[in-house]
């Protein structure tokens, strides 16, 4: 792909976000190198409200969503300017006949890549919330893991489960988008879709979401695995699979254990418990997976060995109390996972994926390539500082060693 001037191609994108009737949504995300946004993502669509048309545009920082509606016209150009001159890396637009992707270079370049849909598509121009879900309520998928009722109604024991698929299927489609205009991920192709795997998928609520989500609403090829220890699992996932017509598999095996050939591209480890995660980690690692999205599930290992270990000076008041103890076992177990996919090649971002309401277990760690394994420098004497302070031994670092060792 060649580069154009950067104020050329963000005109151009402005074009087809004053566009009201044309433009179907668009996604502003990461940061330029070295600059500072107030916002990690926007969203941008039209809606029809009772007053008219508006730009609808809902803003997201650490924490949650803000939406603001703009009247198409000058307040919609004032926004939308305004969100032009913030550093963002990547814009994905998407109009009614066309896709454009637009990745901001280290030089202030833009690199864009512009696809013609096949065939023109119908814009929802629905102010409801509900009605622009990334995967609506009443979609196949949910009636088949039994999330709504016949009607297409969300069954209210499941509302926390959908508002949890939602936010992760919001994670998983920047990070793809995020990935493909760096990059960082191939296109994929019929021929050859993009390899997912999800490593003790269970049940598999997430990882039939997301491989609907991805090709129906994407438009992606997908080429999904789930791998699970129990049989049961397998069989209640191949049979749903099979009534849903999705092309998945799934296998029984550990997480050190599925062997695939060739590699996945993207890993999935969702909720996994306590060293499953490492584990999850470790093969992403030994498959050179690009991008890695992990929802930790509990961390009872580092726990266990703060209570063996005597606590380094001055932190004794951090382990005396046991909830303190089990909190400070988090922080350090994801922390230190982080430090070492930094050292293994990946930039990694640790967030809340979802609301600590939905579900106490709402951390995400995101790791995606960037380059080779780091030998030493900064990041090496921090991390061995923190386990040599300490006195643990994560076992990540047991398995990375040993497949280095191999």
């Amino acid at each position: 792909m060649t580069t154009e001037p950067l104020l050329r191609v963000l005109a151009r994108m402005r074009g087809h976000l004053l566009d009201p009737d044309a433009l179907v949504k668009a996604v502003a995300s990461g940061r330029q190198k070295g600059q500072q946004s107030p916002w990690k993502r926007v969203e941008l669509r039209y809606v029809d409200l009772k007053a008219g048309r508006h730009l609808q545009v809902t803003s997201y920082d650490e924490t949650q969503a803000h939406t603001a509606n703009h009247a198409a016209g000058p307040a919609a150009r004032d926004a939308v300017d305004e969100l032009l001159d913030l550093p963002f890396a990547n814009w994905h637009v998407e109009t009614t006949t066309e896709s454009h992707q637009v990745r901001v270079t280290k030089k202030l370049e833009a690199v864009v890549h512009t696809s013609a849909r096949t065939e023109e598509v119908e814009v929802d121009r629905g102010h409801d919330r509900d009605k622009h879900r990334l995967l609506p309520e009443d979609d196949a998928v949910f009636l088949a893991l039994g999330l709504s009722d016949a009607s297409g109604r969300m069954k209210p024991s499941r509302q926390a489960k959908y508002r949890q698929v939602e936010e992760f299927l919001r994670l998983l489609d920047s990070s793809i988008t995020d990935a493909l205009a760096r990059g960082k991920l191939r296109k994929p192709t019929a021929e050859d879709p993009l390899r997912i795997v999800d490593l003790g998928c269970g049940n598999a609520y997430l990882t039939f979401a997301a491989q609907r989500y991805l090709t129906s609403v994407r438009g992606l090829p997908v080429r999904l695995t789930g791998v699970d220890v129990r049989e049961q699992s397998r069989e209640h996932n191949a049979a749903l699979a099979a009534d849903l017509g999705v092309d998945a598999d799934f296998v029984v095996g550990t997480i050190l254990g599925a062997q695939l050939d060739p590699g996945p591209e993207v890993v999935l480890a969702l909720h996994a418990c306590d060293t499953a995660t490492d584990e999850a980690l470790a093969r992403a690692v030994e498959w050179d997976a690009q991008l890695v999205l992990a929802a930790p599930c509990c961390h009872h290992d580092i726990a266990a060995q703060l209570r063996r270990t005597p606590t380094p000076s001055p932190y004794a008041a951090l382990t005396r109390h046991g909830i303190l103890r089990e909190r400070l076992a988090d922080t350090l177990t994801d922390g230190i996972r982080a430090s070492l996919m930094r050292l293994q090649g990946y930039r990694v971002d640790v967030m809340q994926f979802v609301e600590s309401q939905h579900t106490p277990r709402n951390t995400m760690l995101r790791a995606v390539r960037t380059g080779g394994p780091v030998k030493g420098g900064g990041v090496r004497n921090e991390y061995d500082d923190l386990v040599g302070t300490w006195g643990i031994t994560p076992r990540l670092a047991v398995l990375l060693e040993a497949a280095d060792a191999s």
